[in-house]
């Protein structure tokens, strides 16, 4: 059965950091591409960040306009676990966060609230 746990979401003022971390089983994580998407209140799932398998050295990443910079997306293939360090947070930032098998998101865990407010 698959299963995708996220945590370490949070409330966090503007400026401030979190590290999410996605656990993952029932499947073989290391041959998939890893994803972490959000949905923010009212709004549809939005591409956050991916991240290859690393099978040829080192990782790719890709991340979305809105986050570049800020985010930084990783994996310990050894622990099945996916990660989002997350910096200089925003308002904007506030959302449910996922980690996902696919970009779009259609396998993904329950999420975990990332809130940004003073």
């Amino acid at each position: 059965q698959v299963q995708l746990v996220e945590s370490g979401g949070g409330l966090v003022q503007p400026g401030g950091s979190l590290r999410l971390s996605c656990a993952v089983s029932g499947f073989t994580f290391s041959r998939y591409f890893m994803y972490w998407v959000r949905q923010a209140p009212g709004k549809g799932l939005e591409w956050v960040s991916s991240i290859n398998t690393g099978a040829y050295g080192g990782y790719g990443t890709w991340y979305a306009d809105t986050v570049k910079g800020r985010f930084t997306i990783s994996r310990d293939n050894a622990k099945n676990t996916l990660y989002l360090q997350m910096n200089n947070l925003k308002v904007d930032d506030t959302a449910l966060y996922y980690c996902a098998r696919d970009r779009s998101g259609t396998v993904r865990g329950q999420g975990t609230q990332v809130t940004v407010s003073s």
